[in-house]
């Protein structure tokens, strides 16, 4: 491991009461670089987004990179950093809940993200199974003397679920229900707009909830809502990127 288990330990139990204090506010990064920026403008913690990792290793996201290449970029990411750092290890990359714990602890981060897509077969996992599945990695970190923080992703309100419009509340409840009773510590609906529905999953769901800003949900309204963490994905990469973008082509006007 990249760190020693009492070490780690203590970043988990950090991670996890951060998420029972003010909205803990992870603007994701991407690489060694990005990550130092966070933690020296002093946030308590940083969080990686496989979207901006993917793309900056020149994969596709959607566990298009090699895991061992993400598993890399996150443990350079957690070697510059003292704070706690959490993972987007995306569906978990077909590998046993063991192994995947067991990675995740050599990179020196404390908690991941794990989402309920497939992107093997399409649309999403059968909530049974994953949630097994959700158990099994709970039952690796206690085992491994590490608690790690899971972040379980509902993915239903992602157009690729295939979950009706209609339907998508009372799945993703169905499903955040039967990933907190599988282990997991904070559920992540994403991909949710309006504040009704937000307002909705936060009173049905038990445990933390972790949500996005968007035109209806901007901080205060995340606050005033009860969501206990919110995350930003690919957004502050792009926005460097494109910033670079315009830089780069001002050089040949």
């Amino acid at each position: 491991m990249a760190a020693d288990v009492a070490d780690l330990k203590a970043r988990a139990d950090t991670l996890r009461e951060l998420h029972s204090k003010e909205l803990l506010v992870l603007p994701n990064v991407w690489d060694a670089a990005s990550a130092t920026i966070v933690a020296e403008a002093g946030f308590p913690a940083v969080a990686t987004a496989s979207a901006a990792v993917t793309a900056m290793l020149g994969y596709p996201d959607g566990e298009g990179a090699p895991w061992q290449e993400m598993f890399a970029a996150a443990g350079r990411v957690a070697r510059v950093v003292s704070v706690p750092v959490t993972v987007d290890a995306e569906a978990g990359y077909g590998m046993r809940p063991r192994d995947l714990v067991d990675r995740l602890l050599e990179t020196g981060a404390v908690g991941c993200n794990l989402e309920d897509t497939d992107h093997r077969a399409g649309g999403l996992r059968e909530a049974g199974a994953h949630a097994e599945w959700l158990a099994g990695v709970r039952a690796a970190a206690d085992q491994a003397g590490v608690p790690i923080v899971i972040n379980a992703r509902v993915d239903t309100f992602l157009p690729a679920s295939g979950i009706a419009e209609s339907d998508r509340i009372a799945e993703a409840v169905r499903r955040g229900r039967l990933y907190r009773d599988a282990g997991a510590d904070c559920i992540y609906p994403i991909g949710v707009r309006h504040k009704s529905d937000l307002a909705t999953l936060v009173t049905e769901l038990p445990g933390p909830i972790n949500g996005n800003t968007g035109d209806e949900l901007d901080l205060a309204t995340l606050r005033e809502l009860g969501v206990a963490r919110v995350s930003y994905g690919p957004r502050f990469y792009r926005a460097a990127m494109a910033d670079l973008k315009t830089s780069v082509q001002q050089l040949l006007a």
